[in-house]
């Protein structure tokens, strides 16, 4: 059996990335009745509204998980939290989870952990977590500055270690989740497809700057500084590109982008497959259409290799 299914109990291995603010339970909620496997975030730091959300996915009964971000947790009310109310899969991520899987693990809780290199996923293989999300640099949000595409380090990390992957990054579509089994994931992780659904919550001048952006639409910002992070270009963020360095207060006004639509106010997280959508779509349409092209592709290859011919 897919072993990401199996830690899941989701119907299909797609999960919905954890974006902080956007990854709720109405965004979650969809993702998991369509047969993926929604994200609760608690990145923003709103541990109360996020312990709400958290509890509604809990109240409809259905396949879904929980993102703990190690080092923007102020405390340990999240993880107390979630050890206690009958979670059955995190993800863990920014930070060693060597001190989390241990809790996590006891309250009988599945672990994945959100690793860039093939260092970070040995050292957290041997931490004993159940499973890695292998993040390439073509995926938006928080990167590592040394940026290696999910083509080269699926085939690297799925070399090193003999855990499931979840593939993240430069995927929103049949042909990607395709592409990432062939080098070794059993699941995909989508977010900029998610944030341009229907479902989800961001207004609608940042659902229609991603599906208007092209392959070349954003920037991987703060390389030398902390965090680096992968947005979509603006004017703000054209200034910020050529100076090289982000102010230290550059998302104080991230919700303004996210739920004001002032596209200018702060970075507008979204990965590279901001090029390959043209269309916002239901949460239930994305997962129906990839599920469907990722077949049609399988079964094709799959003809291929019966005959032993290239086409």
């Amino acid at each position: 059996m897919n072993r990401v299914l199996a830690h899941t109990g989701a119907k299909y291995p797609i999960v919905q990335a954890p974006m902080g603010w956007i990854a709720r339970a109405p965004l979650a909620s969809a993702v998991s009745k369509a047969g993926g496997l929604g994200i609760i975030e608690t990145s923003s730091g709103e541990t109360e509204a996020c312990k709400v959300e958290i509890q509604k996915m809990l109240e409809l009964g259905l396949p879904f998980g929980v993102n703990l971000p190690i080092m923007f947790l102020r405390d340990d009310a999240m993880l107390k939290f979630v050890c206690t109310s009958g979670i059955k899969f995190v993800t863990t991520s920014a930070g060693s989870p060597a001190k989390f899987v241990g809790p996590l693990k006891d309250a009988g809780i599945t672990v994945y952990h959100a690793v860039p290199t093939v260092d970070a996923a040995v050292k957290c293989a041997e931490a004993g977590v159940d499973g890695l999300v292998v993040e390439g640099g073509e995926g938006g949000g928080f990167k590592n500055p040394e940026e290696v595409s999910t083509l080269v380090l699926l085939q690297a990390i799925r070399a090193r270690v003999d855990i499931p992957l979840i593939a993240a990054g430069g995927i929103c579509d049949g042909k990607g989740m395709a592409a990432a089994f062939a080098l070794g994931a059993e699941g995909i992780q989508m977010g900029t497809r998610f944030v341009s659904s229907v479902e989800s919550p961001v207004h609608q001048n940042y659902k229609l700057k991603i599906v208007d952006s092209k392959e070349t639409g954003t920037y991987v910002l703060n390389k030398k500084a902390t965090p680096c992070i992968r947005a979509l270009k603006s004017q703000k963020m054209d200034a910020i590109y050529e100076e090289g360095r982000m102010p230290a207060d550059i998302f104080k006004d991230i919700r303004d982008v996210y739920f004001g639509g002032d596209m200018e106010a702060a970075p507008a997280l979204a990965g590279q497959t901001s090029g390959l959508i043209h269309e916002i779509k239901s949460a239930k349409e994305i997962v129906d259409e990839t599920v469907a092209e990722f077949f049609q592709i399988t079964n094709r290859l799959g003809a291929l290799a019966s005959s032993h011919a290239f086409g």
